[in-house]
């Protein structure tokens, strides 16, 4: 069984920090019980979060959870923050929020807590980096929001969200892949290992071309990560061994078996004149496709 994952230490402290609940002093309505840690709140009486960090809602997931929360009502209390005289505004807990208008309650459970748009926008973000169901790409968007406009730092942001430095670093790293690729990591038509592989090759066109093979020849994270080796290869500094221009004839000779493989070919000589040809296989069929060339 997978442990459940934790709260990060900083949203623990945002969010459960006794200094900024509220709560304790809010009553039933025509009642002096007090509630104690939370609180019913008339749902036409909270407003959405203005620095909600996540963009799309599954329709779908959120019915489901509608149907849930009218067969058992809410678990979990959403978390709010005070704006004025019976106005609050959506910390965390949009999803369920939303759910419960659907399901057609009129209040709903939460913590009401006390904090400036500084600390919203670090909680709200901080919250939904800590879900299950974000993608990579919402993640990273988040990360990147914490950096810039909450002004932490990768050390500082590893404490607020309890992940490693690496993690959030991997995640950062997304955010330079060319939007067609974002898109598909988001849409899941490609793994965080392809993706991770795919930063690995430097040259736009020679990654665009890996992506379009991921897509439509199901290319493995191993195959990505061996032509990404192979760029790092071609660019490295030229080997000890003195390579000896290639003649005139050499070169056309070279030309011609480019075009009849329909790959790149290498012809190589070194200064004692002894050489080597390399084909670039791309993929088993192709090479199978130039076995059958040198077949024929």
């Amino acid at each position: 069984m997978s442990k459940k994952r934790g709260l990060g230490r900083g949203l623990s402290a945002l969010l459960e920090n006794a200094e900024t609940d509220i709560t304790s002093g809010i009553r039933t309505e025509g009642t002096t019980k007090v509630l104690g840690s939370v609180a019913m709140i008339e749902i036409t009486q909270i407003e959405t979060n203005p620095f909600q960090p996540r963009s799309h809602f599954d329709q779908e997931a959120l019915e489901e959870l509608a149907e849930s929360i009218k067969q058992l009502g809410i678990i979990q209390p959403i978390t709010v923050r005070k704006m004025g005289y019976d106005r609050f505004q959506l910390i965390s807990g949009e999803r369920r929020y939303r759910a419960s208008q659907m399901a057609g309650l009129t209040e709903i459970p939460a913590y009401i807590r006390i904090a400036n748009d500084q600390a919203m926008l670090e909680m709200a973000l901080v919250e939904n980096i800590q879900r299950r169901d974000l993608d990579a790409i919402e993640v990273a968007l988040s990360y990147q929001r914490l950096i810039e406009e909450c002004k932490l730092t990768q050390e500082a942001m590893s404490e607020r969200v309890g992940k490693k430095r690496s993690t959030i670093t991997n995640h950062l790293r997304l955010l330079r892949l060319p939007p067609q690729v974002q898109s598909a990591l988001r849409n899941q038509e490609i793994t965080m290992g392809h993706a991770r592989a795919l930063l690995a090759i430097e040259n736009e066109a020679d990654m665009l071309e890996a992506f379009e093979r991921i897509r439509s020849e199901g290319w493995s994270v191993r195959q990505v990560e061996s032509i990404a080796k192979e760029e790092k290869q071609r660019a490295a500094p030229a080997n000890k061994t003195l390579l000896k221009p290639l003649s005139f004839a050499q070169q056309k000779i070279k030309s011609d078996l480019m075009d009849w493989f329909g790959t790149k070919v290498d012809l190589k000589f070194d200064q004692k004149g002894k050489g080597k040809i390399e084909i670039t296989v791309q993929s088993e069929s192709d090479l199978q496709r130039i076995i059958e060339k040198l077949e024929t």
